[in-house]
């Protein structure tokens, strides 16, 4: 473990190679003009005119700091054995220009799963039972959502640029869908404590890694329990309270082999998995009894 905490030495030559590449270099433009969209046969040379310098955009000009990013793994396969699985986030904070805040910068990551409709209960008692007695309908929740960050989180940002990119786990449940009690918020952190009890929600507050304010690295751990879907990771960069560049990378979660098979079978063809999850149980049985018959006469 102590290996892999350390920052390879071919990661941190590759990730200088890319803060070395000038960002207008990735994007060169195209040799040949092309016909413009909507026009019908065979592409037409167009005759270049002389050149026209035009007025440089805000928008054109690069943030003073941007974030360069990388995964360990973008795909994960859920097998009949599966108990979990890292996932390496790492990466570097390019400069393109002299930075006039003084404060350090941070880094926070996200891994979130596919979100849900979720529908929690209240229950309670009346008369002599026990029954729900009020129900709230979460329109939309990740199954799966973790944040690690550089330092804890009330120091990194400020409260409403976590409102605005829905860091905290509290924020990643999007919308209400049908409400039928009078206090939304006790079902809302009931559900939060008990899937961050579960460990479907977590918060690694000072476990992403920050060498010299420039690379980064941050652990994620995916439990057992996760179902299949389009992940994805998001990696902020956040100085003086403020965001200053984010980045977005998809993950694949699927399953894979005989878990893939069976899953497909029960969904599509459920009579048949009925079918042979009986005959799997009788034949269970039988092979039971036949062994504790010769255990009796042994």
């Amino acid at each position: 473990m102590t290996g892999a905490r350390r920052f390879p030495a071919a990661l941190a030559a590759a990730l200088a190679v890319a803060l070395a590449v000038p960002a207008a270099a990735q994007d060169p433009a195209p040799a040949h003009p092309t016909q413009p969209t909507g026009m019908i046969g065979p592409p037409v040379p167009m005759e270049r005119g002389p050149a026209i310098p035009q007025p440089r955009s805000d928008s054109d000009t690069p943030p003073p700091e941007q974030i360069v990013t990388g995964l360990s793994q973008d795909e994960v396969d859920i097998t009949a054995s599966f108990t979990g699985s890292d996932i390496l986030i790492y990466g570097a904070i390019r400069r393109n220009a002299p930075v006039e805040d003084p404060t350090s910068p941070g880094i926070i990551v996200t891994l979130e799963g596919p979100s849900q409709s979720v529908t929690v209960r209240r229950m309670g008692r009346v008369g002599p039972i026990w029954m729900n007695t009020a129900t709230l309908r979460v329109g939309a929740a990740p199954d799966f959502y973790a944040v690690s960050s550089s330092a804890p989180l009330d120091q990194l940002l400020d409260p409403d640029e976590d409102v605005r990119h829905r860091i905290s786990p509290a924020l990643a449940i999007r919308a209400l869908g049908t409400v039928d009690v009078e206090d939304a918020t006790a079902f809302t952190e009931a559900m939060l404590r008990i899937r961050t009890e579960s460990g479907r929600y977590r918060v690694d507050e000072g476990s992403v890694q920050l060498v010299d304010e420039t690379l980064f690295r941050a652990d994620v751990v995916l439990p057992s329990n996760l179902i299949e879907g389009d992940y994805r990771a998001r990696i902020f960069l956040v100085r003086g309270g403020k965001v200053v560049d984010r980045n977005t990378v998809p993950i694949r979660v699927e399953k894979v082999g005989i878990e893939r098979w069976l899953y497909r079978l029960s969904i599509r063809h459920s009579f048949w998995y009925g079918l042979m999850s009986l005959g799997i149980a009788i034949a269970a049985g039988a092979l039971a009894s036949a062994a504790f018959r010769v255990l009796r006469r042994g």
